[in-house]
């Protein structure tokens, strides 16, 4: 029974350090991450991540981003989407070039520095849409944008590792026509069946005599267009993004996110954020200290600055382009599953696997107090900067 025990740490210590959070005037998902530092091996060792932590966390996650989809506002999210596509390209190029540079800077090697360039490139957005939600931004310009340029990074940065793996790496030879058809593919049946097949799904599951029909229907579909995104190579976070899209656009979309948000928020939310907490360690990195600042500077920097100059070039102005490109820093678990995959495919030296975890780490913790700065400072100081 020691994941009830695990559990039970957990849910009490996330709420409280998320109180203290905010009472010290910070987001409450940062008081979170941290405490699951503490908790973890790298300070306390109560928590050890293990399978149940896993498959509860993945939950969480993929609850995180249904419920951020089923607020968007889907009419917001289609005028924005040029400025989506620019935020996505600033913030690979830059991050890109930088995680290459520094990789080369270290005497990684080509191959090792080009994979690091991709690592760095991927974004998760699931930190930034709690901040958001915080913040009651969720749903303005610079929100939408957030999300909708989070879905054009994923898919450019997994075709990015595909096109390593192929050429590079001890990964499968796949198509890289493949590869891309896949991904069309799944955008065109989840467009489809969020027409067609979402609304009558929720309408018939709503008459059956059962308790809780139509929270059953919204996570059937949630949990089914995130497996369908994993089975099309893309990160499951966005199947569950596109469900909660789908599910906006009918008229149980008020009962749903009424009920929904408290499955997510009592138990499975609060395991994803330690989970990000357990991965760090610091045995061993001693050596490896310049390395974690060079590249932490560089992840964060490339990424704030990449992904404002392609915001501002759309019309934003510089406060708003700013809090944009703070909001695709924290790389999270899409870029430790980037680094996962990237050291079993032999593109990635393991004994650089630790520091590369705790820098997507860094990233992760920086990102929410970034992203409420940079919501509060004034256009005019700014400009001055």
């Amino acid at each position: 029974m020691e994941f009830i025990l695990y559990l039970a740490l957990i849910l009490v210590f996330t709420k409280l350090a998320g109180d203290w959070s905010v009472r010290l005037g910070q987001p409450a998902v940062l008081g979170k991450l941290i405490i699951g530092i503490i908790l973890g091996p790298a300070v306390l060792g109560w928590i050890d991540s293990n399978e149940f932590i896993h498959y509860m966390s993945e939950i969480g996650v993929i609850l995180l981003m249904f419920i951020a989809g089923l607020e968007t506002d889907l009419d917001e999210l289609r005028k924005n989407w040029k400025s989506a596509f620019a935020v996505a390209i600033g913030g690979i190029v830059l991050p890109f070039c930088g995680g290459y540079g520094t990789g080369e800077l270290f005497g990684l090697g080509h191959s090792y520095s080009l994979f690091m360039g991709v690592v760095f490139s991927a974004t998760s957005v699931s930190i930034s849409v709690q901040v958001l939600k915080e913040m009651n931004r969720l749903h303005s310009r610079e929100g939408t944008t957030i999300l909708g340029a989070a879905v054009v990074d994923d898919v450019l940065v997994v075709i990015l590792l595909a096109v390593l793996m192929s050429f590079m790496g001890g990964g499968e030879q796949s198509s890289l026509g493949w590869i891309i058809g896949k991904k069309i593919i799944f955008f065109a049946v989840v467009i489809l069946a969020g027409w067609g097949a979402v609304p009558v799904i929720m309408k018939f599951m709503s008459r059956l005599k059962v308790t809780e029909p139509l929270i059953s229907a919204a996570l059937i579909i949630c949990f089914g267009f995130a497996y369908f995104a994993d089975l099309m190579g893309m990160a499951a976070i966005i199947g569950s993004f596109a469900a909660g899209l789908a599910v906006s656009q009918t008229s149980f979309r008020e009962k749903v996110e009424h009920k929904i948000e408290p499955i997510a928020y009592s138990v499975f939310v609060p395991v994803f954020f330690v989970s990000i907490g357990l991965h760090v360690s610091f045995e061993g990195l001693g050596q490896q200290i310049g390395f974690i600042v060079i590249l932490t500077l560089t992840a964060v920097l490339s990424k704030l600055i990449g992904g404002a100059a392609g915001v501002r070039m759309t019309g934003f102005n510089t406060r708003s382009s700013f809090a944009i490109g703070s909001g695709m820093v924290s790389r999270g678990e899409v870029a430790l599953i980037i680094a996962s995959t990237g050291l079993q495919a032999g593109l990635l030296l393991p004994a650089y696997f630790t520091s590369i975890v705790i820098v997507i780490i860094i990233t992760t913790l920086v990102a929410p107090p970034l992203l409420k700065m940079m919501f509060r400072v004034p256009d005019s100081q700014l400009d001055r900067a």
